[in-house]
């Protein structure tokens, strides 16, 4: 069985496919940046997963040429305002009673893990907002982290310079290399039959969207990463246009930034 790869933007939503990169490259495989480094962008979600959970749908928004650092004002506002559009579209729920976020805690369950205990990064996000308590970490990291809270879609951003191989959605055979542990002091092993994201050199995202590794996290080096955004189910389908439309126009204003949009595709 073959491997269920993300398309190009003609498979977008509509609303997404509206913003069109000013220069685009390879559709696949691995993709040439102007100083001559090959950077790998080949990613794919196993056919296991797919068969599993067949209203799953995904976008990633590629990036190159970009610079990072220490938020400037504009950014900085830009979260805040993310913040307070979260808080109000909650309007005193929990998080988790929200029907978007509602459907990954259904997934999370589906694989033995306890949602109450294991946030979505979306429902993470959302619950420090609702306590004021979203730190600002980077500019790229907050662009993404301002969509999803805009959104309540789990986003999350790696430097695709760090992968190695190709990033494959799959389920954990629970000897993986693994740099992101529970708590402080606990393992970092994915169970068996855990979805994770991960390359030839281990784990980049454990539990699908609940927490990244350090290897291939978003730096002041970083000048070349990827963007995933995710969609449980069909609650999440138009959020999932509107936020990939977003961040790509985001990214896209950025001085030598080149932009290319993917969505997750059933063939």
């Amino acid at each position: 069985m073959k491997h269920v790869h993300l398309g190009d933007e003609r498979d977008l939503p509509r609303q997404a496919a509206r913003t069109t990169p000013t220069r685009t490259g390879e559709a696949a495989g691995r993709t040439g940046i102007g100083d001559n480094r090959r950077v790998n962008t080949e990613i794919s979600i196993a056919p296991e997963v797919t068969a599993q959970y067949p209203a799953y749908r995904a976008t990633v928004v590629l990036a190159h040429g970009l610079r990072n650092g220490p938020s400037g004002p504009e950014t900085v506002d830009y979260l805040a305002d993310a913040v307070a559009t979260a808080v109000k579209t909650l309007d005193g729920r929990k998080p988790g009673e929200h029907p978007q976020l509602a459907a990954w805690r259904r997934i999370y369950q589906s694989f033995g893990v306890k949602p109450s205990r294991f946030y979505c990064s979306a429902e993470a996000l959302a619950r420090r907002a609702q306590s004021g308590q979203v730190p600002s970490i980077n500019e790229l990291v907050d662009l993404y982290n301002a969509v999803s809270l805009r959104h309540l879609l789990p986003a999350g951003g790696e430097d695709a310079g760090a992968l190695q191989g190709e990033l494959v959605l799959r389920f954990a055979t629970g000897d993986e290399p693994c740099d992101i542990p529970e708590r402080p002091d606990g393992p970092t092993a994915p169970a068996i039959g855990e979805p994770v994201w991960a390359d030839d050199a281990g784990v980049t995202c454990r539990r699908w969207n609940w927490r990244q590794g350090r290897r291939t996290a978003l730096t002041d080096q970083t000048t070349d990463a990827f963007f995933l955004l995710d969609a449980a189910d069909e609650s999440s389908y138009e959020p999932l246009a509107d936020a990939t439309a977003e961040l790509t126009d985001l990214l896209t204003r950025r001085p030598g930034a080149t932009v290319t949009t993917r969505s997750f595709s059933n063939v």
